[in-house]
């Protein structure tokens, strides 16, 4: 009876126990790791068919698991910063347990490894954009007259704009996109929020790389804009958008708006309307002007 009942309890253990799995989402990194004699598997085909049965096991016994993505050159630095030999598991499995706090990762809810692979992918890239667009920011100093640190002052007032963007909103679900024109390249964020007359629901990690990104288009005056596609039951989508300007927003007319979504941007050739969307100026936004102008 003893036996049985430490049996269950360690059932019960593992149930509780998140764990973390670290996938190589392409070929390129499953080739890298090869080289390894301790990564014991063939090609990347199986290598996925494998790890999908492995979550799906653990999904089945109630345990919970984060899916991270595993960059074989920075697991090679972490390894020879730690001291670790990169060809043990135990050193995979160390690398893999610190990818849940700082990496890119996602939580597996039993969605096909094909629908897993590209949030994946996705929540890298937002990652990485918004540590290039807060390094930016840093970059910017302080104002040589007054002293204010101008990315924390940007990034104030691009959170304001945020605010009252979907303040003025209609109830609906609304898909912001923000891209300003840096270089070598461009920042590109999107939000999704939703609302109805009194609550609004939105991603807090998704607004601050987007509200990041508004701000370094605010702070350097590089050219950007910003639109917003509306959609709700019974009613036409509504599209507006703003110009970036140094410190706000410079509001787009209806005609910018349709010549933006109705032009191809690499031919400059006409494309038809969609139906059943309305291309309108956007809402007043209030008090707030362009913000503060400082001195460099």
């Amino acid at each position: 009876m003893a036996h049985t009942d430490h049996q269950t309890v360690r059932r019960v253990l593992r149930r509780e126990i998140a764990g973390t799995i670290g996938l190589l989402t392409d070929e390129q990194d499953f080739t890298a790791m090869r080289r390894y004699r301790s990564f014991v598997f063939a090609d990347h085909a199986t290598y996925l068919r494998e790890v999908e049965a492995v979550l799906r096991s653990r999904a089945r016994q109630g345990g919970h698991t984060t899916v991270a993505l595993f960059d074989p050159q920075e697991y090679a630095d972490y390894c020879t910063h730690s001291g670790l030999d990169p060809d043990q598991a135990s050193s995979r499995t160390r690398f893999t347990a610190e990818l849940a706090t700082t990496g890119p990762a996602v939580p597996y809810e039993g969605q096909p490894l094909t629908d897993l692979l590209p949030a994946l992918v996705d929540e890298a890239v937002r990652q990485a954009t918004w540590e290039y667009a807060s390094t930016l920011l840093a970059r910017l100093g302080a104002c040589s007259s007054c002293g204010e640190d101008l990315g924390r002052s940007a990034f104030t007032r691009a959170a304001d704009h945020v605010v009252r963007i979907l303040d003025t909103a209609p109830p609906g679900s609304h898909h912001l996109v923000c891209s300003v024109s840096t270089t070598p390249e461009a920042l590109v964020a999107a939000l999704h929020a939703d609302r109805d007359r009194a609550d609004l629901e939105l991603h807090e990690p998704e607004a601050l790389e987007f509200t990041t990104v508004l701000a370094v288009g605010m702070a350097t005056g590089s050219p950007g804009g910003l639109v917003m596609r509306t959609t709700a039951p019974d009613t036409p989508d509504q599209v507006y958008g703003w110009r970036l300007r140094v410190g706000g927003l410079q509001p787009l007319t209806a005609a910018e708006v349709f010549d933006a979504y109705c032009t191809d941007a690499e031919s400059g050739d006409l494309i038809s309307p969609e139906s059943n969307v309305d291309y309108c100026a956007p809402p007043d936004l209030g008090p707030g002007g362009a913000g503060p102008r400082h001195g460099h």
